[in-house]
């Protein structure tokens, strides 16, 4: 039986390696800055290991994790957002705590090169990848030169962020010339693209060993999210499309990629193509849906570290749905117009959750008792603000 830490309890993606672990007869630690994380709540998590913050204290986050590392013999680590695992990944540090486990993650620098909206459109844009229409700036005042190219409506999307904070639609050039420098001062240099119309949004999900050869794939269409108009996805479903996962593939395999990856495009109906809008160099919101499609991939990664390599898996169930439901599609049908008409049905309660599992209930308690943290941690405010 092998033991794993998983880091960042808060998250629905946390759960979902927690339950993968818990499930194959693991021995489960779960972290967090709180006892008030999802994750922690779950009946597969036999330990809980609290932390200072590792965006707030990341000396403080590092030594409390190198202290764990040494008491306990973990197999595995596995940082579950994107700034816990630059940290664990940066050279001296991963140095430091591979003595104690594995963390089978890419480089951090590698991590924020592809983190970086900026660089990888540039990066697509040399090898033929299609993308939005991408205007990049370094110097606030070539905006004026920008606003008369620019087709509209557009939108402002900063170089680094998740989800859709930060990003801004913008009608005309007035709006653009205005709300460009407000994005500026909260995120700098925000890159400018063309808005694609239409919603046909897909995910794709990938496992590349330490040779850069894919070992895993997985791709899913995004049916609902919360803000409706574009955010992280509410409601998805597992899709075969083999097209759109070469071309992530051929993407990050350019990259000499190692471990989980994860692209988002979006179908352009004017032209049919397939448009990289990101790639996310982290485990993903939206990772209890291709466990449940048969792509387990924290287990897949696990396999990976202890071994070396795995055999590939390409096959997984289409058709699989999977919500995300308190609070994300609970919000999304409070604020779509069209509530009553979605599809599929918003009160079919027979789609598999993130979080409710009767199998595994109280995690949607720690889902619901994480908002308090709202009300006390400057962390978490910044993020509800943002």
């Amino acid at each position: 039986m092998g033991k794993v830490l998983v880091l960042d309890g808060m998250w629905n993606k946390s759960l979902a390696a927690v339950r993968s672990f818990g499930r194959k007869g693991l021995d489960v630690t779960t972290g967090e800055k709180t006892l008030l994380a999802t994750a922690m709540f779950s009946r597969y998590c036999n330990k809980r290991f609290v932390y200072p913050s590792p965006v707030l204290s990341p000396v403080g986050f590092l030594k409390d994790l190198e202290e764990e590392l040494k008491r306990n013999s973990y197999d595995v680590v596995f940082p579950m957002e994107f700034s816990t695992q630059v940290l664990l990944t940066d050279p001296v540090n991963r140095q430091k705590l591979e003595q104690y486990t594995r963390i089978p993650f890419a480089s951090a620098d590698l991590a924020k090169k592809c983190n970086d909206k900026a660089f990888i459109m540039r990066h697509a844009m040399e090898r033929g990848i299609d993308i939005p229409a991408t205007y990049f700036v370094n110097d606030t005042n070539s905006i004026a030169g920008i606003v008369q190219k620019l087709e509209y409506p557009a939108l402002i999307k900063p170089r680094v962020s998740s989800g859709s904070r930060g990003i801004v639609y913008v009608k005309n050039k007035d709006e653009l010339t205005s709300l460009y420098g407000q994005v500026h001062k909260q995120y700098p240099f925000p890159i400018i693209q063309e808005y694609i119309p239409g919603d046909e949004v897909y995910g794709v999900g990938l496992l590349l060993n330490f040779e850069s050869e894919v070992r895993a794939s997985f791709v899913y269409k995004r049916l609902r999210s919360y803000p409706v108009k574009g955010g992280p996805s509410t409601l998805r479903e597992s899709v075969q499309r083999d097209d759109i996962r070469e071309i992530a593939i051929s993407l990050m395999k350019s990259l000499e990629w190692t471990g989980i990856a994860h692209a988002e495009f979006k179908i352009d109906p004017r032209d049919g193509k397939p448009k990289l809008l990101e790639v996310n160099p982290r485990f993903w919101g939206s990772l209890q849906l291709a466990i449940e499609s048969g792509v387990d991939f924290p287990l897949l990664l696990f396999k990976m570290a202890m071994d070396g390599d795995i055999e590939s898996v390409v096959n997984y169930a289409v058709g699989v749905k999977c919500r995300w439901l308190i609070p994300g599609d609970v919000l999304h049908f409070i604020k779509n117009p069209e509530r009553l008409r979605l599809k599929p049905n918003f009160f079919d309660f027979k789609i598999k959750d993130d979080i409710i599992s009767l199998k595994d209930p109280l995690p949607i308690l720690g889902r619901i008792s994480s908002v308090l943290t709202f009300f006390y941690d400057k962390e978490m405010k910044d993020l509800l603000n943002r």
